[in-house]
C-alpha cells in the first residue's frame, strides 16, 4: 500500500491534509463503512481518492450529478490518474470498451450514475472489475429526508450484495441529524464511523438585505466590498442581462451556464480562478469541483431554492479563512415569485407522462429500444415544437431522472470525442500512404494519451492552432479519418443527451409514483418555507439559523451577520426614544428626502423603524418631498 502523504504529495502537491480529512482516510482504509460531513470547500474528494489510490484495483463512485462526475474525472485526468465516467454522454460502444479497460485495470475510477445500478448487465460487468470501495457522493440523495431524495439510491444495497467485504465511504456537503441516521441505515453501514466538521463559518458574514433597487444595491456592495466576487441568479437570461450591465458601468465581469460550449465555460472559468477576470454572474451550475480560495464576495441577486443550496453556494467564499461575506438581495416580491416559480409549476404526473411521450415521437424511439439506448436532444426546438415552457420541462427531465425512467445531461455532445482505431502498423503503413495527415496524427498522438485505448475529449480549435490550419480544415481531416477506419471521430453537436435507464415502454404504461411526486413537492414546501423564515428572520443570528438547520446549536452569536451588527449598534445607539430625538435633530439640521435620509443612516433598520413610528404618530411628515418636524 502506497502511503498517503506520499499520495497527497505526488498528485495534490499538499504537504498536509485539512482538519478530518487523514481521520477519514484511515478510517476507509481499515475497513470500516464511513461517512463524512464536511461543507463545501472542506476536500471531500480527497477524503476518497486518496484511500483508492493506496490500494490495489478501481473505486466505484456513484454520484447524482452528470456536471459533477465531468469536472472530477476532468481533474483526474489532469493529475495523471485514469477515470472515467459512465453516463449518457458516452455511446453504448464507449461504455463497452471502457469497461473492458476497466476489467484490465486501466481506470483507477469509474464514476456512474445510480440509476444505472439498476442495470443487470452493469452489475454482471462489474464482477469482474476488482473494486476496492464503493463511493457515494452527495449521499444525503439516498434519504427521503434529503434535500435531494433520489430512489436510486436505494439501488445501492444490489452493490453491497454484489462486493459483500468492501467498505463503503459516503460524503454529504449537507445533512441534518435525522438525514445522517438514515444514510447510514440505508447504506447498512457495519462497524460504521460518523466523521462531521462543525457547519460553522467564523470567518464568513451572512448577510439579507431587503431593498427595492437590487442594481444600486449590487453597485454599492461592489464598491465596498473588494476582491473576487461570484453573483447568483437562477436563470440564464438573468445572468447574461446582469453581467454586460456590470462591465458597461466598468466592471471586470463575464457570465457562466450550462449552456455555454465547454471552452467557453473553461476559459472564463481559468480567468475568474486567475484573477483575470473579478466578477463572475452565473447560474448554480458554477462552482462545482472549482478550488479558488480567496472570494471574498457572493452576492444572491436571487433568491436560493433551499437553504442547503444557499449553504453551498455561500460556502464558496472565505475558503482561505479570511474575512469575506455573503449577501442576498431581497425584493419586494421575491417570496411570492420564488413559491410560484418553484411550486406552480412544479410538473405533476400527467405532464410528466405528456413530456415522455413527446421525447419519445421527438427522437423516434423505437418500442422495446433497451435501457442504456442514448440520443441527442435539441432542447430548444424539442421545447418549442411540442409548446412545453422550459423551465417546467427543465424540472419534468430532472424528475424523470430521479425516478430512473431518463438521465438527462446537457452538457453530452458539447465538446468532441475522438480514438485511435487502426493498430499501430496500419496507422503507421496509412501516414506514409497520406503525407498530409502525418503532421495531424502526430499532433493527436502526442496531445492526448490513452486516444488508443479510450474516447477522449479534444478541443479542435487548439489542435487547428498547433497546426496552424483553419478548424473547418481540421474537422475535414478527423472526418476523413474517420472515413477511413483509422480513428473514430465523434463530432460536437451543442445537443444535450438522453439516455434510457428503463426498456422504452408506452406512456400510459409507464410507472410513475404519484405518492413520490407528491413526496418531492410537499418536501420542496418545505424547503421554500425555510428559505422565506431565513430571510425574514431579522432577530436571530444567522449563523444560528443556518446550524440550527443542520442540526447544531451555536451557544453564542456569530457578531459578524447583519443582525448581529444590527443588534451591536442598537445597544450602541440607545432606546428608540434615542434614535427618535437624534432623528428629530437630524431632520432640524439637514434639509433631506427619504432616499438621502436612508443614505445618512446607512440603512439601519432601527432608524427606519423609528422613523416610521414618528410618520405614523405625524411627528415628522414629508413636504415636498423632503422630511420635516411637523
Amino acid at each position: 500500500m502506497t502511503g498517503i502523504h506520499k499520495i497527497l504529495k505526488d498528485f495534490w502537491h499538499y504537504d498536509q491534509f485539512r482538519p478530518l480529512q487523514e481521520d477519514i482516510i484511515n478510517s476507509a482504509l481499515q475497513g470500516k463503512d464511513t461517512l463524512a460531513l464536511l461543507p463545501t470547500g472542506g476536500g471531500k474528494s480527497i477524503c476518497f481518492q486518496v484511500p483508492a489510490i493506496a490500494l490495489e484495483g478501481t473505486a466505484l463512485v456513484i454520484s447524482p450529478l452528470i456536471a459533477l462526475m465531468a469536472d472530477q474525472v476532468q481533474n483526474l485526468k489532469e493529475r495523471g490518474i485514469n477515470a472515467i465516467a459512465l453516463n449518457s454522454s458516452i455511446s453504448a460502444s464507449e461504455r463497452e470498451l471502457a469497461l473492458q479497460n476497466a476489467a484490465n485495470g486501466y481506470y483507477k475510477f469509474i464514476y456512474i450514475s445510480p440509476e444505472s445500478i439498476d442495470n443487470e448487465k452493469l452489475l454482471n460487468r462489474l464482477q469482474y472489475i476488482n473494486v476496492n470501495f464503493i463511493v457515494v457522493d452527495e449521499a444525503h440523495c439516498i434519504s427521503q429526508w434529503g434535500y435531494d431524495f433520489r430512489p436510486a439510491y436505494l439501488n445501492i444495497a444490489k452493490l453491497r450484495e454484489l462486493k459483500p467485504n468492501l467498505a463503503v465511504i459516503a460524503l454529504t456537503a449537507t445533512a441534518t441529524p435525522e438525514v445522517v441516521e438514515d444514510i447510514q441505515a440505508k447504506l447498512a453501514f457495519d462497524n460504521g464511523a460518523v466523521f462531521q466538521k462543525s457547519f460553522l463559518r467564523p470567518e464568513l458574514s451572512y448577510n439579507v438585505r431587503k431593498t427595492e433597487n437590487k442594481m444600486e444595491a449590487c453597485l454599492e456592495i461592489l464598491n465596498r466590498i473588494p476582491g473576487s466576487a461570484i453573483i447568483y441568479l437562477r436563470n440564464r437570461k438573468g445572468v447574461v442581462e446582469v453581467s454586460k450591465w456590470l462591465g458597461s458601468m466598468g466592471y471586470s465581469a463575464d457570465y457562466y451556464h450550462a449552456g455555454l460550449k465547454v471552452d467557453e465555460r473553461q476559459n472564463r472559468q481559468n480567468a475568474w480562478v486567475k484573477n483575470e477576470l473579478r466578477i463572475m454572474v452565473c447560474t448554480n451550475a458554477f462552482g462545482m469541483g472549482i478550488d479558488k480560495p480567496d472570494v471574498r464576495l457572493v452576492l444572491h441577486l436571487d433568491l436560493p431554492d433551499s437553504l442547503e443550496a444557499y449553504f453551498q453556494e455561500a460556502g464558496r467564499a472565505a475558503r482561505d479563512g479570511q474575512k469575506a461575506y455573503s449577501i442576498v438581495l431581497v425584493g419586494p416580491h421575491d417570496i411570492k415569485s420564488l413559491k410560484a416559480r418553484y411550486l406552480d409549476s412544479f410538473p405533476d404526473r400527467e405532464y410528466l407522462l405528456r413530456v415522455y411521450k413527446a421525447l419519445i415521437n421527438y427522437l423516434q424511439i423505437a418500442a422495446g429500444s433497451e435501457e442504456g439506448s442514448t440520443f441527442g436532444l435539441d432542447l430548444n426546438d424539442f421545447s418549442n415544437q411540442y409548446r412545453l415552457s422550459p423551465f417546467k420541462l427543465y424540472h419534468a427531465l430532472r424528475i424523470l431522472n430521479k425516478e430512473g425512467v431518463l438521465e438527462f445531461n446537457e452538457r453530452a455532445f458539447s465538446q468532441s470525442r475522438m480514438m485511435i482505431r487502426a493498430d499501430r502498423r496500419t496507422l503507421y503503413d496509412y501516414q506514409l500512404r497520406n503525407p498530409k495527415m502525418d503532421d495531424v496524427i502526430k499532433l493527436l498522438t502526442r496531445s492526448y494519451g490513452g486516444l488508443d485505448v479510450e474516447y477522449l475529449r479534444i478541443d479542435e480549435n487548439l489542435i487547428a492552432r498547433r497546426l496552424n490550419t483553419s478548424v473547418y480544415k481540421l474537422k475535414s481531416y478527423l472526418r476523413e479519418l474517420n472515413n477511413h477506419g483509422m480513428i473514430s471521430y465523434q463530432e460536437e453537436s451543442g445537443e444535450a443527451g438522453l439516455s434510457l435507464l428503463r426498456e422504452r415502454a408506452n406512456s400510459k404504461d409507464l410507472l410513475l409514483s404519484e405518492e413520490n411526486i407528491e413526496f418531492r413537492k410537499a418536501e420542496l414546501a418545505k424547503r421554500l418555507a425555510a428559505v422565506e423564515e431565513f430571510i425574514n428572520s431579522d432577530d436571530i443570528c444567522r449563523s444560528k439559523t443556518i446550524l440550527a438547520y443542520f442540526g447544531e446549536n451555536l451557544s453564542e452569536d456569530c457578531g459578524t451577520c447583519d443582525v448581529c451588527r444590527a443588534k451591536k449598534r442598537s445597544q450602541k445607539a440607545g432606546s428608540v426614544e434615542d434614535i427618535k430625538n437624534r432623528i428629530l435633530n437630524l431632520i432640524a439640521s439637514h434639509i433631506m428626502s427619504l432616499h438621502e435620509f436612508e443614505t445618512a443612516v446607512n440603512k439601519d433598520s432601527h432608524y427606519l423603524n423609528a422613523l416610521r413610528m414618528l410618520l405614523e404618530e405625524e411627528v415628522v411628515g414629508l413636504k415636498n418631498d423632503k422630511l420635516v418636524k411637523l
